[in-house]
């Protein structure tokens, strides 16, 4: 399916020193083989994919460098003529890997992940993974152990610290409605690595009155949440900003410093014709658009706190159906 602009751009589309705001975009899926999402991957962005090791391909194109990988390190990592391995099995050899390979690239997922794009690039995103929809790539609804992601990392527009409370606090606001939109598959609902904040924290966070420095900000994120395993995941952000404070409560080699947010909430249901990045990608966009504007945040804020009392109102609505409603009244939401 071919559409025109079909990605929304949020108000702010520059950073603080005047560059276009980048985005890392991950995408999750099987039903393909590895060879063969390589080779499709390669003809669709262009560039000559070269093997960096087993199940890790690099495809240099105008966009910048993609990588192609089986999302599982130690099969990546395997390698059954290491002289260490009994000589029985080194010498299955071949045939032993031809069938974990089999077993894995149906089970575990294949991975695209974006170089830094543009958010004006975004279109090259919907336009690749509408070509593997229709080459025949499968999301979470497959099966019930996909649980198959969309992950975005967008680069924030300055990282003050009002800027991130004000980020953090729409996220908060959304969370619920975003979850509705996203979540349209039970094998993601019931994952660990796609939780909201702990509730103590947001409550601090909501506070009228909230202005921390960057230290108190992270302590306070921290003492609740000293965990990869979040919608948004603040954790590569923080190793930016204060590697050292962030190892204090988590130390982990998976986290990668990157001045940007990780959304990790949004299911990859790639092989329904009805999903599209784009739809992804514009809900993002109502984020962006609540984090830019004080007022009507502050105007959420309110009814959020207000959404916490026992009344006939908060007993016969819930605060995601409370969020689409407001979110409509004020122009956030468009139609498809």
């Amino acid at each position: 399916m071919t559409r025109t602009k079909a990605c929304r751009m949020p108000d702010v589309l520059k950073t603080a020193d005047g560059k276009e705001r980048r985005v890392g975009v991950e995408i999750e899926m099987s039903g393909l083989g590895y060879d063969q999402l390589v080779t499709l991957a390669a003809r669709l962005l262009g560039g000559v994919p070269v093997l960096r090791s087993r199940y890790v391909t690099s495809l240099k194109t105008e966009l910048g460098e993609f990588t192609i990988e089986l999302d599982s390190a130690p099969i990546k990592d395997l390698d059954l003529a290491d002289e260490r391995l009994p000589r029985s099995i080194r010498e299955l050899g071949g045939q032993a890997m031809d069938v974990i390979d089999a077993a894995a690239e149906r089970i575990v997922p294949l991975e695209i992940v974006s170089p830094p794009l543009p958010f004006t690039r975004l279109e090259a995103i919907e336009s690749l993974i509408d070509n593997l929809r229709e080459a025949g790539a499968l999301g979470s609804r497959e099966a019930i152990y996909f649980a198959f992601g969309l992950q975005l990392n967008p680069e924030l527009p300055d990282l003050r610290p009002a800027t991130l409370v004000r980020y953090f606090q729409a996220f908060t606001l959304l969370y619920d409605w975003l979850k509705a939109r996203h979540q349209l598959d039970v094998s993601r609902k019931f994952t660990t690595y796609i939780e909201p904040w702990h509730s103590r924290y947001t409550e601090r966070l909501m506070a009228d009155d909230y202005q921390p420095e960057l230290p108190q900000l992270m302590e306070d994120y921290l003492e609740f949440n000293p965990t990869r395993n979040r919608a948004l995941d603040l954790l590569p952000l923080f190793a930016h900003l204060d590697h050292e404070r962030l190892d204090h409560h988590v130390r982990d080699p998976r986290i990668k410093s990157r001045p940007t947010l990780h959304y990790r909430l949004p299911d990859c249901d790639i092989n329904n014709p009805d999903w599209h990045f784009s739809s992804v990608w514009n809900d993002w966009v109502v984020l962006e658009q609540l984090a830019s504007n004080p007022d009507d945040l502050s105007e959420m804020r309110a009814l959020f706190r207000e959404s916490g009392k026992l009344n006939l109102h908060n007993l016969t609505h819930s605060w995601q159906e409370t969020t689409g409603n407001w979110l409509a009244r004020k122009g956030y939401v468009w139609a498809a």
